[in-house]
């Protein structure tokens, strides 16, 4: 049974705001679903920012001219996104907190993610108390092929997005990701409020991402990352690495497209540890 914010005073009862911040299709839903299952937290519906009443920019399936998938493509959105201006915090905080909810009226973690909060964790610093972070990347290769494939199923086959293909599109959308989650945790005020792993971690150690949560916010110590947990209505299972699954979608073309962004972004790939593909491997 769910207990529900709406009439509570959880701007007192709330010690702890945790933030997944994380590229889109890199697996912070399933984390942060895994978060929900905690006593100690409380959790949102849906992302933050399609909460009703949340006050700031919001990803559309159209964004002058691109693609909902892809907002951090163009520097005109990476503006809007980065702009306080652009956000009313106390409202969304309101908004967020009569929506939330828990399993234990005793909580005291708030726990969210919006993928492009990614380009604002100065601004949930900001406003919200004790503002703690799980920063998150995973491959590049495998992110570009669940976004490009995202956007086809749209019926979006051959778009063009601020004058790219589809696919260098999806490519410029994660390398600019990679270089702002970059300038966080090279940020030490936001670093010390964190913990990073790369999904690739979670997925292969998931005891020990979790001790490293737990370390952060200790009220989380029943966090438990092997479960089966539903995810965006796909799918419904233990957590998995995807990546090779992912991958093995892609075509030379497709690979070479999506390199010919990363090599000369290859400062990025290589902060965090990920490789070029070459084309003629990605079957195998």
């Amino acid at each position: 049974m769910f207990l529900y914010g709406a009439g509570r005073d959880l701007e007192h009862t709330l010690t702890t705001h945790l933030f997944g911040i994380c590229p889109n299709s890199s697996g912070s839903t399933f984390l942060v679903r895994a978060l929900e299952t905690c006593r100690a937290t409380w959790g949102l519906p849906r992302e933050g920012q399609w909460i009703r009443g949340f006050r700031g920019p919001v990803i559309r399936r159209s964004i002058e001219g691109g693609l909902g998938l892809l907002w951090a493509c163009g520097q005109a959105t990476i503006r809007r996104f980065t702009d306080p201006a652009g956000y009313d915090w106390p409202r969304t905080r309101k908004a967020w907190y009569a929506q939330a909810y828990t399993r234990d009226p005793a909580a005291s973690v708030f726990v969210s993610k919006s993928p492009p909060h990614l380009l604002c964790v100065g601004e949930l610093v900001r406003h919200f108390r004790n503002a703690r972070f799980l920063f998150m990347v995973r491959n590049p290769y495998a992110v570009c092929e669940g976004i490009v494939r995202g956007c086809e199923v749209l019926h979006r086959h051959g778009s063009e997005v601020h004058g790219m293909p589809l696919p260098e599109a999806a490519a410029v959308h994660v390398v600019n990701c990679l270089a702002w989650q970059r300038r966080n945790l090279e940020t030490g005020t936001y670093r010390e409020r964190g913990v990073f792993f790369t999904y690739e971690e979670m997925c292969a150690a998931p005891e020990r991402v979790a001790s490293r949560i737990q370390a952060l916010v200790p009220e989380l110590d029943d966090l438990d990352l092997r479960q089966r947990l539903p995810v965006k209505n796909t799918y419904h299972e233990m957590l998995t690495d995807m990546n090779a699954r992912q991958i093995a979608r892609l075509d030379a073309g497709r690979i070479e497209a999506f390199n010919r962004v990363f090599r000369a972004r290859r400062d990025v790939l290589d902060y965090f540890g990920y490789d070029l593909m070459a084309a003629n491997r990605a079957n195998r």
